[in-house]
């Protein structure tokens, strides 16, 4: 029965998980060949096991407007390609489904409201104005360690009222939480990726015990704790959200602003069409978005059979969402490749996912990604790669390690 099954199905010519792909930046033409010839299909082989990819950007969204069918919930497989050991199985509100997402999203919702945003909006320019004061001028340095990290790191210690001094272990966490690659099966990683687990939630336990001997404020973690629907979690579900919040938060700003860089060094032309016309830095804050696509995928679990694109899936079987495939659909994004930042339906992008899901951050990531592109385009400056970039080892992030720039004039 298997075996007929597998012969029915469209199987993908290439494992698009294949971290290759990304390090080496050779994404792009695997991805287009699986949106023209099965926008849906198998690859029953792979460092995660077999799932099934989806490309188009109407499929993807026709699957995230059906979570009671594509599951998210951490019961069934989490929200990326790598089936979770069970004791690094977060479940946080990402990884649910309703009626469990819906409570605990309205706990955080209030944090990025309009009038919350408009002040964060005022310390995000501040803070970037004085990080770019700083920054040497005709030198070498690395943009994602000294620009990327630091601004998106910054806006975390505010939102959770963190101690900047203890930004470097955010970061660190960070990295462990968002970390998706072939590496993190082996036990060494798990032993590594739990101790630096448990350290986190002893942290943000110690923070969660403050705010709850306080009358609540604004930041998030008061807001978790005196909620009725966050403020009673086990260790795990604190961990589990502590994760996403960090994650979220920081990793794609991050790569978006780093893509920046890229995008204005291969297309120098779109620099100076924003300072002759900066009310297109909105707009460009939104491709660099779409055209960095700093979430590679994420995962749902077919909670019953079902028909996609032509193709039947099975109950239980993952289906990976590609999103760094649907942001360069060229039925939808007319020459997807090419960086445009006066592209008419740029905000169609799916970088922040459809539907329930859709990242309850965005509009905190579209001020600092505006904000940056402001400061450059004010300061009259370029950023010019020096040497070849690092790029993410990663088939869930995308994104860049190292980044070595030179500030120049122009």
């Amino acid at each position: 029965m298997a075996s007929v099954l597998e012969e029915a199905r469209a199987v993908a010519p290439v494992d698009v998980s294949d971290i290759a792909l990304y390090t080496e930046d050779r994404w792009r033409e695997p991805f287009a060949q699986l949106r023209a010839a099965m926008p849906v299909s198998w690859c029953p082989d792979s460092p995660y096991g077999g799932y099934w990819s989806v490309t188009t950007h109407a499929l993807i969204q026709q699957v995230e407007l059906d979570p009671a069918t594509f599951s998210s919930s951490w019961e069934n497989g989490n929200i990326v390609i790598a089936d979770p050991p069970p004791q690094s199985n977060l479940p946080n509100f990402i990884a649910a489904d309703p009626p469990v997402h819906t409570a605990q999203r309205k706990v955080i919702a209030p944090a990025f409201n309009p009038s919350q945003m408009a002040e964060r909006e005022k310390v995000v320019r501040r803070r970037t104005r004085e990080l770019f004061d700083a920054l040497p001028v005709g030198e070498t340095f690395d943009w994602v360690e000294s620009v990327s990290v630091p601004l998106t790191i910054g806006m975390l210690c505010i939102l959770f009222d963190f101690p900047w001094e203890e930004r470097h272990d955010l970061k660190r966490w960070s990295d462990y939480g968002g970390n998706v690659s072939p590496e993190t099966a082996s036990e060494e990683y798990r032993a590594a990726w739990m101790a630096e687990m448990t350290a986190m939630l002893a942290r943000f336990d110690a923070e969660f015990a403050k705010r709850k001997a306080m009358p609540p404020t604004d930041d998030l973690l008061s807001r978790m704790v005196h909620s009725e629907a966050m403020g009673n979690l086990n260790p795990m579900e604190r961990l589990a959200n502590i994760a996403l919040l960090i994650v979220g938060g920081n990793d794609t700003t991050r790569n978006s602003m780093s893509g920046l860089v890229e995008a204005l060094h291969l297309y120098p032309g779109e620099l100076d069409r924003l300072r002759a016309d900066r009310s297109l830095i909105p707009n460009a804050a939104q491709e660099i978005i779409r055209w960095q696509s700093p979430v590679t995928h994420m995962r749902r679990t077919c909670t019953r059979d079902v028909e996609l694109g032509g193709q039947q899936l099975r109950a239980g079987e993952k289906v990976i969402l590609w999103y760094i495939s649907a942001n360069r659909d060229e039925s939808v994004f007319p020459d997807a490749e090419r960086f445009d930042v006066g592209r008419e339906n740029a905000r169609r992008h799916v970088a922040f996912g459809h539907g329930i899901h859709r990242c309850v951050g965005a509009r905190l990531a579209e001020i600092q990604l505006c904000t940056l592109i402001e400061e450059i385009v004010g300061r009259g400056i370029r950023i010019e790669p020096q040497g070849e970039a690092e790029r993410l080892a990663s088939p869930f992030l995308h994104g860049f390690v190292h980044m070595p720039v030179r500030i120049v004039a122009g």
